[in-house]
């Protein structure tokens, strides 16, 4: 699922060449034979297998506090920008209904 699909193109000549699947092999682990217990050299011990590193972010404790930190900042600003946004909308539907008021008002003075 995850693998790049190369798409078909077909050739010049009309024919069509396949995606060539590669073949998957399932038992790759080395067969150890009784022969080798006969064997009288000496080997070095095979190294202990390695980790793998883990792909986890590991916190500290205070890195934690830094994170939840930035988070009630970034959600701070958050809602301060929202409700300046609301204060700065409310205040000019206040002026507008100020400014019809008085041109209603002038109208109706003047007959």
């Amino acid at each position: 699922m995850f693998q790049p699909r190369i798409p078909v193109n077909p050739l010049p000549t009309g024919i069509v060449t396949p995606l060539v699947q590669p073949a998957v092999i399932a038992d790759i682990a080395p067969r150890h034979t009784d022969h080798a217990a006969a064997c009288n050299h000496h080997h070095a011990p095979t190294p202990a297998p390695v980790p793998a590193p883990s792909s986890a972010v590991r916190l500290t404790p205070a890195g934690l506090a830094l994170v939840v930190v930035g988070g009630v900042l970034v959600v701070g600003a958050v809602l301060v920008s929202m409700l300046l946004a609301v204060a700065v909308s409310t205040a000019s539907v206040a002026v507008c209904a100020v400014v019809l008021r008085s041109l209603l008002n002038g109208q109706q003075r003047r007959r």
